[in-house]
């Protein structure tokens, strides 16, 4: 068996760590169950709307604003329509610019704690009374 060797006679080289080692995930992946992570912690907050709420994370909003949107939104509620369920859609390239010096997981926190409040319609404070 001829193994290919660099000129250094070294052999092949191999990933610094196997794929299931945390190290070998994306930060896409990372922030991704960041995403799960916070949700399931609201899960008895929404109580049985939770099966009628779909969480979903893309890189960037798309290029036409709403009216009463105020710069880059961070995330957008689509209510349910029928049989659709309520969508609440995280945008993780703004949510990680607003973060800059900031720990992130605080600010996709915020984000899903503001969302889940206006989908209820109650105060934020409600879905998290901690929050200043």
């Amino acid at each position: 068996m001829n193994r290919h060797r660099d000129r250094r006679g070294r052999g092949m080289r191999g990933p610094l760590a196997q794929p299931d080692v945390p190290a070998m995930v994306s930060r896409a992946r990372a922030f991704d169950h960041l995403v799960i992570d916070i949700a399931h912690r609201y899960r008895q907050v929404l109580g049985r709307r939770w099966e009628r709420v779909e969480f979903a994370v893309e890189e960037i909003p798309p290029s036409d604003p709403a009216a009463w949107e105020d710069g880059i939104p961070l995330a957008r509620l689509w209510p349910a329509e029928g049989r659709m369920p309520a969508r609440i859609v995280l945008y993780r390239r703004p949510i990680l610019t607003a973060a800059r010096g900031v720990d992130h997981a605080v600010i996709i926190h915020d984000v899903m704690v503001e969302q889940i409040a206006l989908l209820l319609g109650v105060d934020p404070r409600e879905i998290d009374p901690g929050r200043s």
